[in-house]
């Protein structure tokens, strides 16, 4: 066993998404993997199943709340007591249905939370140890559904718009570091948070095709990932198209 094994910290350890990243972690090498979620049983599934993959690798699990801002301080603060870590992926969300979102305040404030405030936050409690040791790659995921409201989710494009854009501000503070931060742009992809839109028919990305290109960017420091790539163009199309011709889509 290698005298030092790559830290990684897992934010949502439990959605499709970072379950293959790490897969792909482990199948690369040893790794000390901490994974954090809000269910400890199914997290504990999780890391079985690293486990077997990779030996050699270290998985530890932690419970944690979500949208407590203390709580979320106290978590980060006790995984980088620890040590340095080389990479964060903070993964998790939902997808709520936005006409509930629109008749219910409550519904909305929570989709607002956890998919915009929340992984912001972690970000946050992230960024200050890693830029003083000048090191690590900070990875978030928000969607191309950030890149321009739409009336089908707005809500939850509005929480990906704030991750986006909080992204942006973090890159622009620690340029020139040795942190590297990641904006990940998943397109609709084929997992159970995603599962009634596949019984609606719509065409979604292989989730193991997305997870590849997702670490691939993170190794690689990338600044914006769109996965799958193809993305990138629909999306540009999108946000330039004019407003005329935008209010009269059905999307």
């Amino acid at each position: 066993m290698p005298d030092y094994q790559k830290r990684i910290v897992i934010l949502g350890a439990t959605s499709a998404i970072a379950e293959h990243c790490a897969r792909l972690w482990v199948k690369d090498g040893a790794v000390d993997l901490t994974l954090v979620s809000r269910d400890l049983g199914r997290t504990e599934r999780v890391a079985a199943d690293l486990r077997v993959r990779s030996p050699q690798s270290v998985v530890l699990v932690l419970e944690a709340n979500f949208v407590d801002p203390p709580a979320i301080s106290q978590l980060v603060d006790e995984i980088v007591a620890v040590g340095a870590v080389d990479t964060v992926l903070i993964a998790h969300g939902s997808l709520p249905d936005q006409a509930v979102c629109q008749q219910d305040l409550t519904a909305c404030h929570d989709a607002l939370t956890v998919n915009g405030i929340s992984p912001v936050l972690f970000a946050e409690a992230f960024a200050g140890p890693m830029q003083k040791a000048n090191h690590g790659t900070l990875a978030i995921i928000g969607s191309v559904a950030g890149d321009r409201g739409r009336k089908s989710n707005y809500v939850y494009g509005a929480a990906k718009g704030l991750v986006a854009r909080y992204a942006q501000g973090l890159q622009h503070r620690l340029a020139g570091t040795g942190v590297k931060v990641v904006l990940i742009k998943p397109g609709p992809t084929n997992t159970p948070m995603t599962a009634h839109l596949k019984q609606q028919g719509a065409r979604l990305a292989n989730v193991e095709d997305v997870a590849r290109l997702i670490v691939k960017g993170i190794n690689q420091g990338k600044p914006v990932v769109y996965a799958p790539g193809k993305w990138a163009l629909i999306m540009m199309v999108i946000r330039h198209l004019p407003r005329v011709v935008f209010n009269r889509m059905d999307i």
